[in-house]
């Protein structure tokens, strides 16, 4: 992924039972394709295919689980869409490599590889590419008074020693994502400040991943309890971000936030 060509979007399709924003919407393989039509149409460049729930409080979904729930929709739509590229979301290294076999291209590891040593190495021999994101704790206790000194320079230095990492476990720096984990582990003002500090995540090397989509921290600042009523917030975060620098935004709602990061990006384009 060329780090300076324009912003990409990638649609979340979550095939889980009690994901936060669209738990239990698209479990069927129907709804699922459905769904991933009207992100492609609405202007995705990645459909993001996911059979665990990570928000605060989640419970791990076992590789079998997670295999019966987002290997029929992989193979659907790639079928569907020989074209579009496929990443899985998930911690767990044979969840990522029957995903591959099915078409994925793109491993999308909230855990940065620290979950399953496997990880790293089968994105190196796959030569996939890998989304290293940060996170304090994991889903179960991530919210758990989460702490920082200084959150901007902690997790800097905590992704710099998951890309090398990477690179010593074989996988290209060409293949290598990173992402700040917005509301992973964080707290508001954390997550603030992660979001007013873009540019120093860019500065770092690699393709920058931004998943602010309906996060619970820009709920307290808009006063909304609803996260589907976050899409405006959430691609205000997506316009800010393309002028930052950041080549890849993770949303729930594709058709406002592809809006948002193409007029800032013909913006950008005339500095």
């Amino acid at each position: 992924m060329d780090k300076t060509s324009s912003p990409k979007i990638m649609g979340i399709l979550n095939v889980t039972p009690d994901s936060f924003s669209d738990g239990g919407r698209f479990t069927g393989v129907d709804a699922a394709i459905r769904q991933a039509e009207t992100m492609i149409a609405d202007g995705a460049d990645i459909i993001d295919v996911g059979g665990e729930s990570t928000r605060p409080g989640a419970l791990p979904v076992s590789a079998d689980e997670q295999i019966h729930r987002v290997m029929p929709v992989i193979t659907a739509i790639r079928n569907m869409n020989p074209g579009i590229p496929i990443s899985i979301d998930t911690c767990l290294s044979t969840v990522a490599a029957a995903a591959i076999r099915a078409g994925a291209s793109i491993i999308n590891d909230i855990s940065a590889g620290c979950r399953d040593a496997a990880m790293l190495p089968l994105a190196a021999k796959t030569d996939a590419m890998i989304i290293l994101m940060h996170m304090q704790g994991t889903p179960q206790t991530m919210q758990e008074q989460p702490f920082y000194k200084n959150a901007v320079t902690e997790v800097k230095s905590a992704l710099q020693q998951r890309v090398a990492a990477a690179l010593a476990a074989g996988v290209q720096a060409r293949n290598i994502v990173i992402d700040p984990g917005i509301g992973f582990g964080k707290r508001k003002q954390d997550n603030i400040d992660l979001l007013a500090h873009l540019k120093e995540f860019v500065e770092l090397g690699y393709p920058l991943l931004l998943g602010t989509s309906r996060k619970r921290f820009m709920g307290g600042i808009c006063n909304i309890i609803d996260p589907p009523e976050l899409d405006t917030a959430t691609a205000v975060t997506t316009a800010l971000g393309v002028m930052a620098g950041v080549l890849l935004f993770r949303v729930h709602n594709v058709k406002a936030n592809r809006q948002a990061a193409d007029v800032a990006w013909a913006i950008k384009l005339a500095q």
